[in-house]
């Protein structure tokens, strides 16, 4: 029973964000893939949802698909042969997706084989967000520049389009939600943006 349990184990679907996904370091054994180390997880498959952002079909004697996938943290792309191309099809340019598979590395590139392959509504991404964001203590967080200056620039960014709603900041900003939430109400409190109606930002400056 010990054998089964464990692969049981090791092939549990993770939840994950792309970009946390391509943090992690591919383990190889004779330049087969065996799995993702990433903090003290070893990933084999993953559950992630994102937009598809390119397609490409050849539906020849050699049959091969390919789609790039993108949640606002980093892209990834999905491969099929033969006869599994035919779930690639059905998806186009611009849908939000679920998908769920194995994960693989070929030439230095990760990349993901589906088995589980499903147009969802937009606003998972989201939920998905926030429900990783509640459980990442052993993932890398992000420094590269201070998350206030982050938010702000955004906010900058989007006067033209008068102003930006707090979801899609919350969506574009790889950090804690309650984080950002925090950046916003100093930034409304210091008078640097202004709320014109409920989770919509403007820049006063």
């Amino acid at each position: 029973m010990e054998p089964s349990t464990e692969i049981k184990k090791r092939n549990i679907a993770y939840k994950m964000r792309i970009g946390d996904v391509l943090k992690g370091k591919p383990i190889l054994d004779e330049g087969k893939f065996i799995c993702l180390e990433l903090g003290d997880k070893k990933l084999v498959r993953i559950n992630i949802l994102a937009n598809c952002v390119d397609k490409f079909i050849q539906d020849g004697e050699k049959k091969y698909a390919s789609l790039t996938v993108d949640d606002a943290s980093g892209q990834l792309r999905l491969k099929a042969f033969g006869d599994e191309i035919e779930g690639f099809k059905t998806i186009s340019q611009g849908d939000t997706v679920q998908i769920i598979g194995n994960m693989r590395e070929w030439n230095g590139e990760l990349y993901m084989i589906p088995e589980v392959l499903k147009k969802v509504d937009p606003r998972w991404l989201l939920v998905r967000k926030l429900e990783i964001q509640n459980s990442r203590k052993d993932i890398p967080a992000d420094r590269n520049s201070p998350l206030k200056d982050k938010v702000l620039q955004q906010i900058k960014n989007a006067e033209e389009d008068g102003g930006i709603d707090v979801e899609r900041i919350i969506m574009d900003t790889e950090a804690n939600p309650t984080l950002i939430n925090g950046e916003i109400k100093k930034l409304l409190e210091e008078g640097l943006i202004y709320e014109p109606r409920p989770g919509r930002l403007r820049y006063l400056g």
